[in-house]
C-alpha cells in the first residue's frame, strides 16, 4: 500500500507539471512565431537503502516542437516571416543574443525597431534605430529601407540588415522566456539570400485540437491518481482497524 501510494502521489505531481506546460502551450496559441514546449513522465528509481522497489515518476522535458506554423499574409510592411531554417536576432531580457519566429516588427519612441514581445531587434551592426520617415520598407536579405518624409520613393535609403542566423533544431536550446538561444559550443552561421517574407507571419505551431485533447486527458489521470491515493488511504486504515481488533 505505501509504495501504491508513493507511486500515485509522484505520478500526480508530475501530472500537474505537465498540465502546466500544456495550459501555458494552449495560451500560446495565438502567439506569433511561438513554438510549443514538450514534456514527458520517464521512469526514475529512488536510490536509498530500503528503497528498492519503488520508482519515481518524474516529469522530463523534451524540448520543444520544431514544426513550423503557418505563414499568413497581413499586407503590413513591418510584419516578416522567416524562412523555416532561419531565426531573428533580437536582445534577450538578460542582455544576450536570442532568437525568434516572431516577425511582428514595432518601432518604438526612440526609434529602435523591436518585436511585438518589446525585445530589441539587432542588425548587423547591434540594434537597429530609424530616423522617422514617410514609408520603411524591409527586403528579402533583411535590408531595411526607408523613404525620408517628405520625399518621394527614389530617395529610398538603406539604414541597416536585419541580422538572421541560420539554424537547424539540434543547434537551439529553448529559453524560460520562450526565446531560442545557440547551444553551447555551436556557432550559428548568419543566414543569406531571400530568407525573409515582407508582408507575412508565422502563426504559432500549437496544434490546438492535440492540446485540448491532451488537457483532458490529463485531467482525468490526475483524477485516478488521486483515487488511488484514496483508496491506499482506506485500506492503511482498514488495515489499522483489522491490527487493532486483532490485539
Amino acid at each position: 500500500m505505501d509504495r501504491a501510494l508513493y507511486v500515485a502521489m509522484t505520478g500526480a505531481a508530475q501530472t500537474l507539471k505537465a498540465q502546466t506546460v500544456n495550459s501555458h502551450n494552449l495560451a500560446n496559441a495565438s502567439t506569433t512565431g511561438f513554438r510549443a514546449e514538450l514534456t514527458a513522465n520517464l521512469p526514475q528509481a529512488v536510490e536509498g537503502a530500503g528503497l528498492p522497489s519503488r520508482v519515481n515518476a518524474l516529469g522530463a522535458g523534451l524540448g520543444w516542437d520544431a514544426r513550423s506554423g503557418v505563414i499568413q499574409q497581413t499586407g503590413r510592411d513591418l510584419d516578416v516571416a522567416m524562412r523555416e531554417d532561419v531565426w531573428l536576432a533580437v536582445v534577450a531580457p538578460d542582455g544576450s543574443e536570442a532568437y525568434t519566429k516572431a516577425g511582428d516588427l514595432r518601432i518604438d519612441v526612440g526609434g529602435q525597431i523591436r518585436v511585438g514581445a518589446g525585445h530589441t531587434v539587432l542588425g548587423d551592426g547591434g540594434p537597429i534605430s530609424v530616423p522617422p520617415s514617410g514609408q520603411l520598407l524591409i527586403g528579402g536579405d533583411g535590408t531595411v529601407s526607408l523613404v525620408p518624409q517628405g520625399s518621394g520613393p527614389e530617395t529610398l535609403v538603406a539604414v541597416g540588415r536585419l541580422r538572421t542566423v541560420q539554424a537547424q533544431p539540434d543547434q537551439l536550446e529553448r529559453g524560460s522566456d520562450g526565446l531560442m538561444r545557440a547551444r553551447p559550443g555551436v556557432a550559428l552561421n548568419p543566414a543569406s539570400g531571400n530568407v525573409i517574407t515582407a508582408g507575412a507571419l508565422e502563426t504559432s505551431n500549437v496544434n490546438l485540437p492535440e492540446a485540448m485533447v491532451n488537457m483532458i486527458s490529463l485531467a482525468r489521470q490526475f483524477d485516478l491518481q488521486v483515487k488511488v491515493m484514496r483508496a491506499a488511504e482506506d485500506n492503511a486504515q482498514a488495515a489499522s482497524s483489522l491490527v487493532r481488533m486483532g490485539g
